[in-house]
């Protein structure tokens, strides 16, 4: 992957530092059944609340189910089908409203499933993927195309693939990849001991 350094305040594992949700995925090189299989084990192991696991994953691997592929492709908002046409693996992210233990509503599902997302993210950056997580969907196209039951919601979707070459970049998406990530600053949303109060103490 195209190497992009970030600044820390404090040392982090390499792992974080290299997952980045990059748009210039190669359309020659596909994701084996056993990169997926890693990916799901990751998630699966995800924590949640009262170990309900509400998150549902549909995913559409161009390689060994193409029409799925195409049916979650057909599910994105117009800028994102700009990009994703070269993504090999479609994710549509889905979670449970109701715990499966009593049937009462459970509103973290949304909060549980991020967790599982997160983890099958650098779970797919530890094996030299990218990947790239968007709300620009048409939810109840998704509900209807992959007839998801009523009481899961599509939460987003998710492309998996290999980083495009750096020589290879197009010009209509060069700049947009080889930007600079960036993020504010720690003591704007990191808070030790109050609200507002900086953890750095700035």
């Amino acid at each position: 992957m195209i190497q992009k350094p970030i600044d820390t305040a404090a040392p982090i594992l390499p792992l974080f530092a290299e997952r980045y949700s990059g748009v210039s995925y190669d359309p020659d090189r596909m994701v084996s059944q056993e990169q997926v299989l890693a990916m799901s084990e990751a998630a699966r192991w995800a924590p949640s609340c009262f170990g309900d696991q509400p998150w549902r994953y549909v995913i559409c691997n161009k390689a060994s189910d193409p029409s799925a592929w195409e049916a979650a492709y057909a599910c994105l908002m117009e800028g994102n089908q700009a990009w994703c046409n070269a993504a090999p693996v479609l994710i549509i992210v889905c979670c449970d409203t109701v715990f499966s233990k009593n049937d009462k509503p459970n509103g973290f599902g949304p909060y549980d499933t991020g967790a599982a997302s997160v983890s099958l993210c650098l779970q797919a950056a530890a094996m030299g993927l990218m990947t790239h997580q968007m709300g620009g969907f048409v939810a109840d196209k998704a509900r209807e195309l992959f007839q998801i039951p009523a009481r899961f919601k599509p939460l987003a979707m998710m492309t998996v693939g290999y980083q495009l070459a750096e020589e290879k970049l197009s010009p209509a998406f060069r700049e947009r990849e080889l930007a600079a990530r960036a993020r504010n600053p720690l003591d704007q949303h990191f808070f030790a001991g109050s609200w507002g109060k900086g953890i750095q103490g700035r």
